[in-house]
Order: C-alpha cells, then structure tokens, then sequence
C-alpha cells in the first residue's frame, strides 16, 4: 500500500519502455495533445509578467485555427515521444510532450503569427522533441543502481 503513495514508483519518473498496442499509444499522444492545448488556452485568458516585457494575454481574433494547429503539432510532438518510449526508455515524455504543447499554443494565442510563423513553431517543438528523443537514444552506459559506470 504504501509503495502506492510513492511518487518515484510511477511510470512517469521511471525511464521504463512503454510497449502497447497502437490505439493504446495513439490515445496517449491524442491525450497529452488536448491536455497541452488546453492548458494553454486556458493561461492564454490572463497576462503573464509585467506589461512591458510579459507574456500578454490572448489577444483578439479568432482561435480556432491556432487551437486546431496546436492540436495536431502536439499529437505529432507527443507520439514522436511515444513512439521512441515504446523501444528504449524515454524520461518523461508525457510531461514534455505537453509542455511544448503548452508552450506553443501560449506563445501563438498571445501574439497570433502568421502561418509560416506558426510552421517554424511546430517545426521547432517537433525538433525539441526530437532532440529529447535522441538523447534517450544515445548509447553508452544508464547505470542507475549508483555504482560506477566506469568499472563496467
């Protein structure tokens, strides 16, 4: 029971590999694609930091075209970060994949870019991930039992 309350047993901290089937890893990335996108819609309704230099609020317009960009760039960013979870440990890709999610459609609802703008976005969200991916797949020694990985 206790083993329960432990925040270091869930598969989120650990870099376990995360095998499934593939509606099982699709709905993982759909979810973490609407939860990125929600929660930046929902910090887009207030400024963040002072007038002169934070992040400002949504501004007017529509938002549907940039909620639907974001959905689509997050799915994309977080099955990247699944797919690479299925074969070798990934730390975190949950977090990460909503976090750029997040980040993005932030950055996007506050000062509404134009469609190349908004591609370069993605593209550089997908490229985070990506990069966060190939450092799960660098080879070389992941010894986490705390003893020296020199002697190996």
């Amino acid at each position: 029971m206790i083993e329960f309350f432990d925040a270091a047993t869930t598969d989120e901290d650990e870099e376990t590999v995360r095998p499934g089937p593939l509606w099982r890893h699709a709905l993982w990335a759909a979810g973490i694609a609407v939860l990125g996108v929600g929660l930046g819609r929902v910090t887009g309704l207030f400024r963040i930091g002072p007038e002169d230099y934070g992040l400002p609020s949504a501004a007017p317009g529509p938002l549907w075209p940039y909620l639907a960009a974001w959905t689509v760039i997050g799915f994309l960013t977080a099955a990247v970060l699944r797919a690479t979870a299925a074969r070798v440990p990934v730390y975190a890709p949950g977090r990460i994949g909503c976090f750029l999610t997040l980040l993005g459609t932030r950055l996007s609802l506050g000062w509404r870019p134009e469609a190349p703008v908004l591609a370069a976005l993605g593209a550089a969200a997908l490229a985070a991930a990506a990069v966060w991916c190939a450092l799960a797949l660098r080879p070389g020694p992941r010894g986490t039992d705390g003893g020296d990985a020199s002697a190996t």
